[in-house]
């Protein structure tokens, strides 16, 4: 009897974790094309509510929007929890690729490490975007090229 509880309990939060990216799906981005699972723990790190992750957006797109040239990419969370992380290319350049994509995450690590968190939590010479997104507890990371393909990245917690 316990088993198959915890079975339809997995079941549906894996049922409703899926809901809430097909409602995205099509709107603001192409249908999911690939996919991967980060499991990784680097370090707990401090409790995190959807104040942090939206101020995190908040503040990433504001330094977007400083910068002399117009965005590339925008970020925009969702969820009632601002747990489902969303960039999004603007034109056709940026994300051409998923490897191009990729690169673009790297180099937010690069900006990251220089960051007071990343400093105060002795994570700069070892985490990740993906360890910080990690931490901040969203559960899903997508990011599109706008037009054809869209990557989805799960963030689970062994």
């Amino acid at each position: 009897m316990m088993i198959r509880t915890l079975a339809a309990l997995a079941l549906a939060i894996a049922a409703t974790m899926a809901g809430a990216n097909e409602r995205y799906e099509g709107y603001y981005y192409p249908e999911i094309t690939s996919s991967e699972v980060f499991t990784r723990v680097i370090r707990e790190g401090p409790p995190s509510s959807k104040d942090v992750r939206v101020g995190f957006i908040t503040n990433l797109t504001a330094s977007q929007l400083a910068a002399p040239e117009s965005p590339r990419f925008v970020f925009f969370a969702k969820g009632s929890d601002s747990k489902h992380l969303n960039v999004v290319a603007l034109d056709d350049d940026v994300f051409s690729t998923i490897y191009r994509a990729r690169a673009v995450l790297a180099q937010m690590t690069s900006n990251m490490r220089n960051n007071e968190f990343f400093r105060q939590q002795d994570l700069e010479t070892v985490a990740t975007f993906y360890d910080l997104l990690q931490i901040m507890e969203f559960e899903t990371l997508v990011i599109s090229d706008g037009e054809t393909w869209a990557h989805q990245v799960t963030f689970e917690r062994n």
